[in-house]
Parts: C-alpha cells; structure tokens; sequence
C-alpha cells in the first residue's frame, strides 16, 4: 500500500466498486513508475548480484534481469522501456525458454499413471511412520511435518532416537533463525515428530517409509516386522536407491501394499520423488503415493523395478563414462569442469566424493563381478581410505576440511597406475568429447529405460534428471537436449562409440527407431 497499489481493501464486493467509483469521480492520482526514484546504488547491485548470477548457472533470464536492474541505474526510462520489449520477445523464443516451458509441463504430465485412473480412490493419509533416525530418515519424517502430518521414527536405541530429534530440531530452528518459517511453524513441526524404539508403535500409522542400510537383508527383516505389525491397507515403503523392490515385498504377506519411495537426500530439500511400482503394487496405492508426494511438496515420478530404477541407472552410466574418460587420459577437474561449465551443478566425480565412494563401493562390491565395465579408480580410492570430503580425499582434496575439492597429484599417479594395469595408452581428451560422452550415455540410457517400460514416457527421465541430479532446468533435461540437437545426430554418435568403445554403447533400439522417424 505504501507505493500506492492499493488504498483499502473490503471483502463486500458492492462496497468496493462503489468505493472505485467514488475515487474515479474524484480523480485517480496517477503515480507512474517513470516517475519513482531507484533505490540502492550500482555497487550494491553488483555485490547481490555475483552470488545471484553463480546460482543461476548460465541461465538468460536471470542475467538479462540483473542487465535490466543495471538499466535503471543509467538508461532513460522510454529507451530502457524499448530495451525490455524486444529484450522479452527474443528470450522468449530462445532454447531455454523452450526448455524451461518443456519441463514445466513435463512435471504435470509426469503425474499421469497410464493404467491408475484419475479417479482412483485414495487411501487416508493421516498418521505417518519413519524407520531409521539417520539423515535420510530424519529428512524423511521433516517432510510429513512439513506438510501437517504427525509422524513416528523408530530405531533400535533411545540414543538414536534422541540425536535424530536433536537433528532435527536444530534444522527447524535454523530455518526459523534465517526468516524461511516462523518460530511458531518450527514449534508444531517439531511438536509433530516423536519417535520409540518399539515397532509396536507403528500400529496406527497409515504409511511406513523405512529409511536403514542400503542391505536387501536388513531391509526384508524390517519388512516382514513391519507386516506383524501395521494395520491392514497402511502403505509400507522403502526408500532403497538401487535394491530389488519385489524381493522387499516379498518379505511380507501383503506385497500390494508395498511400494518404493526414493527420496533424494537431502530429503526435506530435494525435489525429487521417485516413486518405484513392485510387480504386485496395489493401483491404489500408486495413486495414493504419487499424491502423498505432491503433498510433501515433491515431484513424484513413477519409475519400475530395475538396477538403479530410473535415475540412479542413468547417473551410473553417466559416472561410468566420466571415469572412462580419466582413465584415457582426462583428468578428473577437467571432465567435471566441462560439465558444470555447460551448467551441471557438480560434476559427476564431486558428486561421489561428496556422496561418499564407500556407498558405491558397497554396491558395487554386494552385487559381485561387474559388467562391462568395472568402477576400478573409483574402488581403488575407497579400498585405500579415500571416501571423498569426510575422510579429506578422494578424486580431490579437502585440506582442513574444505568442502570445495582441490587437485592432488596422488590421485593423478593412481589413475595412471590404473590405465598402465588396463593397457590403456593415455591421450588428450578435449571438452566437446567429454560433454558428448557424457550427455549421449546418459541419453541412449534413457531410452533403454523407457523401451524396458521402466520409465513411462521421456519426459519422465527430463523431471528426474532436473529436479535430482542437478541437469540445468534451461537445457530441459537431457532427453529434450537430444532432442532439440537432432536424434539422428545423437544417434550416430553412439553407434559409433559402441564400435570405438564398446559394448556399454550398445544403442537402444528406442533410439535408432525414434532417430529414424525424426529423420523422415
């Protein structure tokens, strides 16, 4: 009101238009932007701006928004004015935006379940339990919260329990110190989390997430005590990354009513919500979950059961290529460099040392004799203690605990001591070939998952890929950025690194069909 956009506000509609009509009687004052003074000056511009820009990662709008700030600083109004016009109309027919328009309707078609029907009951949502307090369960059960749900955490000590209320809480309190909710919405989250170390207390819950070691034993030895103890119809689901959602299922009698929930971490932040479909999965119970996801302010995604599911399968090809690459001759910051260059938020190598490299290690290691094309740099790096910025090294390092990694020479001896072992004769590796591997592996990827019936549609795999692996939301994801380069284009690309390279280039015949088609 105070810049004059608004004198009083009435809920009477008749008393309102009479009050417009009275003001129009009398004369409107005209109170023209032309005519409002700028507030602040260009350095301080300057100095919000850098961090802003950072944040963007190469995005036109927001550096075209800051240029317009900048013009109201120095350009007179009408020339400024003129700028503005033409300045929308060409951002407006640009690749980002049609990238950014991509992925906003991507994300609601991603809702749509071919066979669940829209009008397919649902079933109550009212109480909720976590299983595990660690950070992706306490993240977890911050979500329920968030969205006014009262939830119960399980674990096996009291100790647990109470590091992971005390986690917790501080995150709300934090929230609250830096103005993102009040302190009366921290209060009632918190007051909405409680948690037991008896699984008896799960009796009334209506959905169960269980969040413990990525191990498929100990997850069906939770599953079989959560089916002894849970209400008939309550959702049981995990939130494994990469395990086996039927064999989870059949740890109980009630395989309809399991489901997996593949939150990202960490997981009252992430956006994303990979909701994985069992064999036997309830159609309710989909429908159910997909909007339980909505409701935690999530984009769910319907995935199927497969190594990896959706995401994780496509990032792991993704990761594998990155490693190739330094193993030919690459080195570690260059091939991360080229990516968040193009726009990536990290790179693939900082994202596992971030991640840890004891995590797919363990995977990697359960799942035995891999093919075909072994984690070898990655594994030697976590067979000797180097698991990334907990331990201060991995493919970098962290002096004194710095989280931003730096080159290390002894990461450089240990990736030639591996292309040495493998015969690999090492070469340069220029940054169109590092961005084209890596982009086309994540691509053919894609479409193998949704020529399996994985994935439903590539859309999906778009959503996916930008609101949980960090790809650009300007470049639309990057089944839409094969698209608008050409498939035919990409297509040649990867059936001539599957005979340079290898088998793990074998090209879907998704691809090589859609190629065709888009070909004419």
């Amino acid at each position: 009101m105070k810049d004059g956009l608004a004198e009083a506000i009435s809920a009477d509609f008749e008393e309102a238009r009479m009050a417009v009509q009275t003001r129009v009687t009398k004369g409107l004052a005209r109170n023209l932007v032309r005519d409002k003074s700028v507030s602040g000056t260009p350095d301080a511009l300057e100095q919000v701006a850098a961090q802003f820009l950072r944040r963007a990662r190469g995005a036109l709008a927001a550096t075209t928004a800051v240029e317009a700030v900048e013009k109201s600083y120095s350009t007179p109004i009408d020339e400024a004015l003129e700028w503005e016009r033409e300045t929308f109309a060409r951002l407006n027919v640009s690749s980002q935006a049609r990238a950014q328009r991509h992925i906003f309707f991507a994300e609601r078609s991603a809702r749509e379940v071919a066979d669940v029907p829209s009008d397919t009951p649902l079933r109550p949502i009212k109480g909720a339990g976590v299983i595990g307090a660690g950070t992706m369960g306490a993240g977890i059960a911050m979500c329920f919260a968030d969205a006014g749900i009262p939830v119960m955490i399980i674990e096996q000590e009291q100790e647990r329990i109470d590091a992971g209320l005390a986690g917790i809480r501080k995150s709300y309190e934090t929230a609250s110190d830096k103005g993102r909710i009040t302190d009366d919405q921290a209060a009632a989250r918190i007051d909405l989390i409680t948690g037991s170390v008896s699984f008896d207390d799960l009796g009334s819950a209506d959905i169960v997430v269980e969040a413990v070691f990525e191990a498929l034993d100990v997850k069906r030895d939770v599953f079989a005590k959560l089916d002894a103890v849970c209400k008939r119809g309550a959702i049981l689901a995990t939130n494994t990354s990469t395990l086996d959602v039927n064999m989870i299922a059949n740890a109980t009698a009630r395989p309809q009513d399991v489901i997996g929930l593949h939150f990202f971490s960490p997981a009252h932040i992430m956006k994303l919500l990979e909701v994985v479909r069992a064999d036997d999965t309830a159609k309710d119970v989909i429908a159910t979950s997909m909007f339980v996801g909505q409701n935690l302010s999530k984009v769910p995604v319907l995935v199927g059961v497969c190594d990896g599911f959706a995401g994780n399968r496509m990032f792991i090809n993704f990761n594998r290529e990155a490693q190739i690459l330094v193993e030919e001759g690459a080195l570690p910051w260059e091939v991360d460099k080229v990516l968040t260059d193009w726009g990536f938020a990290m790179g693939p190598l900082s994202v596992m040392d971030l991640a840890g490299l004891d995590v797919g290690y363990r995977i990697r290691q359960a799942r035995g004799a891999q093919s075909p094309y072994p984690f070898t740099t990655a594994d030697r790096l976590a067979e000797t203690g180097c698991l990334g910025q907990k331990t201060g090294a991995g493919w970098y390092q962290y002096p004194e605990g710095a989280r931003r990694g730096v080159p290390g020479p002894e990461v450089e001896k240990l990736i030639a001591e591996v292309a040495r072992e493998k015969g690999i004769t090492q070469r340069f590796v220029s940054a169109e070939e590092i961005l084209h591997r890596c982009l086309w592996q994540l691509v053919n990827s894609g479409f193998q998952i949704v020529e399996e019936g994985i994935a439903q549609r590539t859309g999906d795999l778009d959503v996916i890929f930008v609101n949980g692996y960090g790809f650009p939301n300007t470049r639309g994801g990057p089944m839409f950025f094969a698209e608008e380069t050409g498939l035919a284009h990409v297509a040649a690309a990867v059936v001539k690194y599957h005979s340079e390279i290898g088998p793990h280039w074998k090209p879907s015949a998704l691809l090589l069909e859609q190629a065709k088609l888009a070909s004419g």
